[in-house]
């Protein structure tokens, strides 16, 4: 791997699998654009980074679509060009359908689905103009299977999915490489930050999430993958990896194991 002054923007970079990549690719000497809402802690993960000269901080909300034509031009102008977008930035669910208000699934989509959709097309024409780039986008294992009190969740991720194979036919006579990043349970706080049906935070952590993956592991992990312009990653433990494979398979198999186990 070498991602030297490489310049990478990621979102959702100021906790989480975001702070681990960024922490990440600081070490291999990247120039790093940082974006999520929360500016004090995207300032902290800077402050972390093996060259804090060599990171920018570009508050961020996915939600604000009508901003982001402005927020591509300041990346822009802080090194001159992008290499590698990463949409990290997105919120998970915990409800069950029949509970939850359509506006949740609504804010759900606007964030996952459409907020980096829409930073994705904005900053596209750069990578085309350039004749080179790389976009990365974090889905999930739910983005390959759905599971309960993550409806919303999941079907935004299947979204991305269907977007950005799409995307990755269109740009391949630009030398765009388009990854697609499925993790398992990573032990961060997005079960914690998860909408309930009325729309409030679970303000509780998962036992799967706890047990998760450690960020770092998965940091190390998704730069290879990178590294190597994969098309798709599925990065979990053995039980998320061989899910895929049932799946595919023997997938009246793996509804009748959804329904048995607790995903919590």
């Amino acid at each position: 791997m070498n991602f030297q002054n490489k310049t990478i923007w990621i979102t959702g970079a100021s906790s989480g699998i975001g702070k681990a990549m960024a922490l990440a690719f600081s070490n291999q000497d990247a120039n790093l654009i940082l974006s999520a809402r929360n500016e004090k802690n995207l300032n902290e993960v800077k402050n972390l980074c093996k060259d804090s000269n060599k990171v920018k901080i570009l508050p961020l909300d996915l939600s604000d679509f009508v901003s982001f034509s402005e927020k591509v031009s300041t990346a822009l102008n802080f090194f001159d060009e992008i290499d590698i977008l990463i949409n990290n930035g997105g919120i998970s669910q915990r409800s069950l359908v029949i509970d939850t208000d359509l506006k949740v699934d609504q804010k759900l989509f606007d964030i996952n689905y459409f907020g980096t959709i829409a930073l994705t097309k904005d900053l596209l024409p750069h990578f085309v103009n350039k004749n080179k780039g790389h976009i990365v986008t974090i889905s999930s294992i739910t983005g390959k299977i759905g599971t309960p009190l993550r409806s919303s969740y999941a079907a935004s991720k299947h979204a991305l999915h269907g977007f950005f194979d799409s995307l990755r036919s269109e740009v391949y006579d630009n030398n765009i490489d388009v990854t697609l990043v499925c993790p398992g349970f990573i032990n961060t706080d997005i079960s914690k930050n998860a909408l309930k049906a009325d729309g409030t935070k679970q303000n509780t952590t998962d036992r799967a999430t706890a047990n998760g993956m450690h960020p770092d592991v998965f940091a190390k992990k998704v730069l290879k993958a990178i590294s190597r312009k994969k098309q798709e990653v599925i990065i979990g433990g053995a039980k998320v990896v061989l899910a895929i494979y049932i799946k595919r398979f023997f997938p009246r198999l793996l509804s009748n194991m959804i329904r048995k186990v607790a995903v919590t």
